[in-house]
């Protein structure tokens, strides 16, 4: 067993305002996209200046926000805030669901393209390479908090959340770091540099995502108030598994059959 570490949650108490690591993670997790995407821009110009990065980095954090509360309202706790309906703004107290996130920033993105007169499909193939970045240093903030264990385990390196009770668990927070995170970012920074058809990297995001969440899931303790849904499944499960086979079978049909380049010819070909 490995002695969990006792890290306060809260990095500054300064009286009543609070600085959490938690917090801290989503900021860090935002400058590193503004830097990761102003980069890949600049490899990639799609018509969007520094103005436009922040624009639409605004806008993906709203959509984070507020699609991510809403979310984990449907997803993982909706009997509760149906009895307790103010309580869906109290943010500041946790629950946040990655799914509901994504779909909120597939939204604003998709209204921002719109605007903007940018194919949607050329901004996410570049926007997705910062997002596990953004979802490492998420995991790290929830092993912090001691949420989101794992499961029961007698492996070497388990160990007693505080919230946990006594019992030697998997640091699945660590797990779903180093996958959705670690190799995720190391999958799309290796299509990022290739000349791939339009949406390849894109569907890949989705399809890695689906695939890593649903492996880390067998280690994660389910939410309390969920339990397993059936047959040992899981509600992250039952979002990812779809998110896994739409995007790979997506990735796969962007590269089959390539949108045209400038030329005329695939991309691929130019």
């Amino acid at each position: 067993m490995i002695p969990y570490p006792q890290i306060d949650p809260v990095l500054i108490h300064a009286g009543p305002i609070k600085v959490r690591w938690y917090g801290l993670m989503y900021v860090i997790g935002f400058i590193a996209a503004y830097f990761v995407l102003r980069s890949q821009i600049r490899r990639k110009p799609i018509g969007l200046d520094q103005e436009g990065i922040y624009d639409f980095l605004s806008s993906a954090a709203f959509g984070v926000i507020l699609g991510g509360r809403l979310g984990y309202v449907l997803f993982y706790n909706l009997s509760y805030y149906v009895s307790h309906p103010l309580e869906v703004f109290a943010v500041w107290e946790g629950g946040m669901s990655f799914h509901g996130g994504f779909i909120g920033v597939l939204i604003a993105g998709w209204l921002f393209t719109r605007k903007r007169g940018i194919p949607f499909m050329d901004l996410a193939d570049l926007a997705v390479l910062p997002v596990p970045i953004a979802l490492f240093m998420g995991r790290i903030g929830n092993f912090i908090n001691g949420e989101l264990f794992g499961r029961e385990t007698d492996v070497p390196w388990c160990m007693e959340f505080p919230m946990g009770g006594p019992i030697c668990r998997h640091p699945s927070e660590l797990y779903e770091a180093g996958m959705e995170g670690v190799l995720l970012f190391l999958l799309l920074f290796f299509l990022s540099r290739r000349n791939l058809p339009k949406g390849v990297v894109f569907w890949s995001f989705i399809g890695g995502y689906g695939v890593f969440r649903t492996i880390g899931e067998f280690f994660r303790q389910p939410d309390i108030q969920i339990g397993f849904l059936f047959d040992g499944i899981t509600m992250g499960q039952l979002l990812s598994v779809p998110m896994a086979i739409l995007g790979i079978g997506m990735a796969i049909r962007a590269y089959r059959v390539p949108s045209e380049g400038p030329s005329g010819l695939p991309p691929t070909q130019i």
